[in-house]
C-alpha cells in the first residue's frame, strides 16, 4: 500500500528537468506530478523526452537539472536500486525476466528468501517452498491465472509473462508503479489482461505511471493523461474533458495545451 495514499497532495513530483545529451536536449525543464490512488499516463510522440522522463524517476538517469520529490521530500536517484529501495518498482518494456527459471523464482529475483538458520545463512539454502507459496498469493492478488509456480516463464503466454512481471512489481513497490509500454506486442486479449492488470494494481492502493503508444488503452484505463512534446510536459487532461483526436492534436502541437498539474 502506499504510504500517503489518505493525502491529497502528489505521492512523486518533478520539476524543471533537463537531460542533455550532447547537444540534444531530451529534457527541457520537465515537469510531473501523480497523485494518490491514481493512473497517469504519460503519452508524446517519438522524441517528446517520454522515456528519458521514465528513467529520471525510476533511477536509470540523473537529470542534469532540476528536482524530483518523494511524498513531498527531495530524492536523488543515483541508479534503479534507489528508486526500488524507496519503494518505486519499474516494469520494463523487455519485462527483465529470466526465461529459463520458474515463476516463483522470477518473482523473488534478486530478493530471494534464504531458509532460517544455518541451512540459510551458511549453506545459503533458498526457502523455495515459501517463495512459491507468497508468489502463488500475490499472482492470485492480480487474477492472474498460470498452471504452476514451478513452472518456467519461457512457458506462458506473452500476457502472461507481461503479468508476473508486473506481479513482481507490485509485490515490492511501496510508493509506485512505472509500466513502459505494457500492451506492446500483444493481442488484444493480452492487451485486455495487461489493463485488468493494471487496474488490479491501482486497487492493492499503489498509483500506477502508465507510459503507452496504444492511445484507446490509455483512454480506458487513466484517470489522467500527462501529454509529452519537445522535452516537456505541454498538458495534463483527463479522459472524460478531451477525446482521443483531441489528446493526439496536442501531443503532435495541432492543438495547443494547458501547463496546469489538475487537468
Amino acid at each position: 500500500m502506499t504510504e500517503r495514499a489518505d493525502q491529497d497532495g502528489p505521492i512523486l513530483e518533478a520539476y524543471g528537468l533537463v537531460k542533455r545529451y550532447g547537444h540534444v536536449t531530451a529534457l527541457d525543464g520537465a515537469d510531473f506530478e501523480l497523485l494518490p490512488g491514481e493512473i497517469l499516463a504519460v503519452i508524446g510522440d517519438n522524441g517528446a523526452g517520454k522515456s528519458t522522463l521514465i528513467k529520471a524517476l525510476s533511477g536509470a538517469l540523473v537529470p542534469d537539472e532540476g528536482r524530483i520529490l518523494l511524498d513531498g521530500r527531495p530524492v536523488r536517484f543515483h541508479s534503479p536500486v534507489d528508486a526500488r529501495r524507496a519503494g518505486i518498482e519499474t516494469v520494463y518494456q523487455d519485462l527483465a525476466v529470466a526465461p529459463a527459471l520458474d515463476i516463483a523464482a522470477n518473482l523473488f529475483l534478486g530478493r530471494e528468501v534464504r531458509r532460517k538458520g544455518v541451512l540459510g545463512r551458511v549453506f545459503r539454502m533458498l526457502d523455495t517452498g515459501r517463495m512459491q507459496s507468497e508468489a502463488n498469493a500475490h499472482l492470485r492478488d492480480l487474477k492472474i491465472g498460470v498452471g504452476s509456480m514451478s513452472q518456467a516463464v519461457e512457458t506462458l503466454s506473452g500476457g502472461q509473462r507481461q503479468g508476473v512481471a508486473v506481479a513482481r512489481s507490485a509485490a515490492f513497490a511501496r510508493h509506485v508503479v512505472i509500466m513502459d509500454e505494457p500492451t506492446a506486442a500483444l493481442g488484444v486479449k493480452e492487451s485486455g489482461m495487461v489493463v485488468d492488470l493494471i487496474r488490479g494494481v491501482r486497487e492493492r492502493g499503489l498509483p500506477v505511471i502508465l507510459i503507452s503508444h496504444d492511445i484507446p488503452t490509455v483512454f480506458d484505463v487513466a484517470d489522467r493523461i500527462h501529454i509529452q512534446r519537445l522535452g516537456r510536459r505541454v498538458a495534463v487532461v483527463e479522459p472524460g474533458d478531451v477525446d482521443m483526436a483531441e489528446a493526439v492534436a496536442i501531443m503532435t502541437g495541432a492543438a495547443p495545451g494547458n501547463t496546469t498539474g489538475h487537468g
